[in-house]
This record gives structure tokens, C-alpha cells and sequence, in this order.
């Protein structure tokens, strides 16, 4: 079975790079990222750097299962698939991490799925998007995001994780 239960009538679209790496009792932080991101280590190396995308999932597992996480890691050209990933983690993660790529400056569509989950939200960036071009700098993911972390390449996610295990601790303490 896919990553619905009703895969077997929708279209087949591979998830990055397999669909759940997390134990299955382990509290999961969700790791979406949209589209060109599949390209890490390729894609102009002088903005992203040299990690590739599998870099970047062995790093956030590492530092997830150090906080005693698991971690759903997941990459997507398609809209519509960030989306329905969106709604997924409302009810089965603990926080969710997003690098919408491209989406973060177009994606009303993603906002509202975004605006539904009451899981805590980090935004994620590797480069600083308030040094590129101007229309970089307008984020529609950053209105449901808890916080926005940009510019620190791959370190990005890991901080981001680092940021929503606390933020899930101090929740849960009260």
C-alpha cells in the first residue's frame, strides 16, 4: 500500500526517498520539501551547497533519534502532494519542518493546509532568502510557522528539529 489508503486509485508518485523512516512507536517530525530540492548537490552548489537531499535525511535522522524522534522525510515537485503530505502530518506527527522551495513565495494553497495543523511548524531555508532577489522575501509559509530558519545550509534542519523537540517539551510540560 502506498502513502494512502486509497493508493491504489491515484496516480503512482514515488515519496523521497521511501515513504516513513520512523519506528513506528516514535513520536515523528514530518520533513516536507517541495519542489527543485530532489537536486541538492547539483543545483547551483554556490547557493545550496554541495549536500545532496540523501544527505540531508541521514543528517535529520541522526539528530531526530538523538531527541528520541523518528522522522517521515519527503520531497515533491507537485503542489498538490505537499499538500495532502500537509494533512497527513495533522493527525500522525508531532511537529512538522517545511522547505516549500518555490512554493514559499507562491503557494496559497499550502498556507491553508498549513493553517489547518495544530502541530508546531518550522520553515527551513538553506540559503537566506532575504539576500536573494525580492521576491524571495515574501514567505506564505512563514504565517503558520512557528519560526523560520534560514541560511545555515543543512544545519538548518537540524536547529529546526532542535527547535521543535523543545518546543514539543515545553508543550508538554505545561
Amino acid at each position: 500500500m502506498g502513502a494512502f489508503p486509497d493508493a491504489e486509485t491515484r496516480p503512482f508518485r514515488p515519496i523521497y526517498p521511501k515513504q516513513a523512516t520512523a519506528p513506528v512507536m516514535a513520536q515523528t517530525i514530518h520533513i516536507l520539501n517541495g519542489p527543485n530540492l530532489n537536486l541538492l548537490g547539483t543545483r547551483e552548489p554556490e547557493i545550496y551547497g554541495s549536500e545532496t537531499l540523501d544527505d540531508l535525511h541521514a543528517r535529520c535522522e541522526r539528530k531526530a533519534k538523538a531527541l528520541g524522534y523518528g522522522v517521515v522525510f519527503r520531497q515533491s515537485n507537485h503542489e498538490g502532494e505537499l499538500v495532502s503530505w500537509v494533512q497527513e502530518a495533522r493527525e500522525r506527527a508531532a511537529g512538522l519542518i517545511v522547505n516549500a522551495g518555490a512554493f514559499t513565495h507562491t503557494s496559497v494553497a499550502l498556507l491553508d493546509a498549513l493553517l489547518s495543523c495544530s502541530v508546531p511548524i518550522v520553515e527551513v531555508h538553506l540559503s537566506n532568502i532575504f539576500r536573494r532577489e525580492p521576491f524571495r522575501h515574501r514567505s506564505y509559509v512563514s504565517k503558520a510557522a512557528k519560526g523560520v530558519i534560514c541560511g545555515f545550509g543543512g544545519l538548518g534542519y537540524e536547529l529546526a528539529i532542535e527547535a521543535l523537540a523543545t518546543s514539543l517539551a515545553e508543550a508538554k510540560a505545561g
